[in-house]
């Protein structure tokens, strides 16, 4: 709750992903909260007031992901919600030819993109979840201390670079500074 909100204020890349680990969290732990109070709330160091809100946060999570049947994977609407509003932002600027260290980003990651997409079987995610897919993989590789081959590591990197970049853009976007504006 508190980190997310940060994140959310700061970095939307970085949000969504906590937010896919919050969605796993609450499965490893069987949906039920007083084992979320056990194993991850108890570890925060806070006051009462904010534990209990913190407590408030993951059982909302919960009902959000009973009542959405996301309990044994997906994500939550919100969180999709975000993939769409960074993938119609990734529309705007690549029509924007005024965006070209974007564009050199992009086309640089598109070959990991699509490479991954071809990987993906059935499960045909648009660029910017297939990006975002390949980071939280990676991230739970790191969090498990598997082996990361030099191949994916080169991919992470570039799709790193490139989501940075539309994170950046997105925080600009959310306070009108991305484009300009006619009457300006």
């Amino acid at each position: 709750m508190i980190i997310a909100s940060q994140k959310r204020k700061e970095n939307i890349a970085e949000y969504l992903l906590y937010m896919w680990q919050i969605e796993d969290i609450i499965r490893a732990n069987g949906l039920d909260l007083d084992k979320i109070k056990e194993n991850v709330i108890s570890k925060f160091p806070a006051d009462e007031a904010t534990l209990r809100q913190m407590a408030d946060w993951y059982e909302s999570l919960i009902d959000m992901m009973r009542r959405e049947e996301v309990t044994e994977k997906g994500h939550l609407q919100m969180n999709n919600n975000i993939i769409g509003d960074l993938a119609d932002l990734h529309r705007r600027v690549l029509a924007d030819p005024s965006f070209q260290e974007y564009h050199k980003e992009f086309y640089a990651t598109l070959p990991y993109i699509v490479e991954l997409r071809a990987k993906s079987g059935s499960d045909k995610a648009g660029e910017i979840e297939t990006c975002f897919n390949a980071l939280y993989g990676v991230l739970l590789l790191r969090l498990k201390h598997s082996e990361i081959s030099n191949e994916t590591a080169a991919a992470v990197a570039h799709i790193s670079k490139f989501i940075a970049l539309l994170s950046k853009y997105f925080y600009l976007d959310e306070h009108d500074r991305l484009f300009k504006h006619d009457d300006e």
